[in-house]
């Protein structure tokens, strides 16, 4: 896989000498594992609404932050973490009102077979906890992913997350198979992925391996944002389950209104997952994640193995988690993700028609795929326009990146604070930038 999008440190051409200071602090502090976005690294210093701001007062049009999913710093979701701040903050072993007011709530916006939610703090760690109950349920341990996806960054997750690049050992219980994608594939991509899970079982099973889940980010972010059509899940997810393994939906980049009224990715496909992992968006920024699970996988669990997190869950979490359902239902966000999804994606569409490098325009709500290509017919992957053009977005302020394993597919997520204004902003400026590269 290409790197998609980052600084080389190497190259410090352009950056003020201050900004140079900074990166070579990082450097020294934070070791050679960080990455910078961008060929000339951007200073944010503020955040409000679709913006961020740097130290000079440049404001930048956020297209990019599914985390901020209610808008940076949203004055109702700073005003519940405030006043909870100043008023408690503990664990979950002492009773207290406001995680079960928020798992209430929780619970509400899904299928009423999920009938849990247990709580933890990162993306990663409610992936983390899922496989552990689907090990402990299932008494199996063969996983299936796709080939580019990106599930977390604990040891158990980080080997099932394949874009983290081949330094990340994988085991022998994980299987790969292919994105299910419509653009580039040919016939029933439903039964094409389906086919895909029926084969990687089978080639578990002839190393003494049994499938214990199919887990899968339900709007394939990292594999390049595949939505279309809708119920192309339902057959794979019917493979695995033939064959006594689970289904794990990971929605902590599609869920909470992002793919528009269905409010969960898996929803768009007509599924119940055994589980759900979520996370990112919940909390604004605020580090909180769960999971949602049918109550038969863990009655042995819980009487086994207990589970404690010391800050999943905290009364500051959950005041916060509540504030951001608030803003989505008060706000009509999902609504409106759906509304400004279309107009952006027809916006999208319409440069297709003027910009050849553009092949696909794909997505469901505020997520979009944007893929570059050197011709339509061929489709092969345009990664370096691409960089020119997430680089040419970037000096006109607008925040952007790609992803997919050529990382030539611009990831088009922005706060679900974004209205048609915004939106023809990105469009003047991404026109702008075509009109560029096409000129180089």
């Amino acid at each position: 896989m290409s790197m998609v999008n980052a600084f080389d440190p190497e190259a410090e051409s352009g950056l003020s000498p201050a900004e140079k200071d900074l990166v070579r602090r990082r450097e020294k502090l934070l070791g050679p594992a960080y990455r910078l976005f961008y060929e000339k690294p951007v200073h944010i210093v503020r955040g409000e609404g679709v913006w961020l701001h740097d130290p000079s007062g440049q404001a930048y049009l956020d297209v990019y932050n599914n985390v901020a999913s209610v808008g940076h710093c949203h004055p109702r979701v700073v005003e519940a973490l405030s006043r909870q701040a100043a008023t408690l903050n503990t664990h979950t072993r002492y009773l207290h009102e406001t995680i079960l007011d928020y798992a209430e709530r929780l619970l509400a916006r899904v299928p009423s077979e999920l009938g849990h939610v247990m709580f933890t703090c990162t993306g990663s760690e409610a992936n983390d906890l899922a496989l552990r109950v689907a090990r402990a349920y299932t008494g199996r341990r063969g996983l299936i992913v796709t080939k580019l996806a990106y599930h977390g960054v604990t040891s158990a997750v980080a080997e099932i997350s394949p874009s983290l690049g081949d330094y990340v050992p994988r085991g022998d219980h994980i299987r790969l198979i292919p994105a299910p994608d419509a653009y580039r594939g040919d016939g029933d991509v439903g039964a094409r992925m389906a086919r895909d899970v029926r084969e990687a079982v089978a080639d578990m099973r002839a190393h003494g391996i049994e499938p214990a889940a199919l887990l899968v980010d339900t709007i394939f972010s990292s594999d390049g944002v595949f939505a279309e059509p809708v119920g192309f899940l339902r057959p794979a997810v019917e493979a695995i389950r033939a064959e006594g393994g689970l289904f794990i939906a990971d929605e902590v980049q599609p869920g909470f209104g992002r793919v528009g009224p269905d409010f969960w990715g898996f929803a768009r496909h007509g599924l119940v997952p055994d589980m759900v992992t979520v996370g990112k968006p919940m909390g604004n920024g605020h580090p909180m994640a769960g999971v949602f699970v049918k109550p038969r996988l863990v009655e042995d669990f819980g009487r086994k193995a207990r589970y404690f997190n010391t800050f999943g869950g905290n009364p500051v979490s959950c005041a916060v988690g509540l504030a951001v359902l608030d803003v989505i239902e008060g706000e009509g966000l999902a609504e409106s993700a759906r509304e400004v999804g279309d107009y952006m994606r027809a916006g999208l569409r319409d440069l297709a028609g003027r910009h050849p490098a553009i092949g696909d325009v794909r997505g469901a709500g505020l997520f979009i795929g944007l893929e570059l290509v050197v011709d339509r017919a061929g489709k092969a992957p345009a990664s370096a326009l691409t960089t020119r053009v997430v680089n040419g977005l970037r000096e006109r302020r607008v925040l952007i990146s790609a992803t997919g394993p050529g990382a030539n597919i611009l990831k088009i997520r922005p706060p679900l604070v974004f209205r048609r204004e915004h939106a023809d902003i990105f469009l003047d400026r991404m026109a702008a930038v075509l009109e560029d590269v096409a000129a180089q």
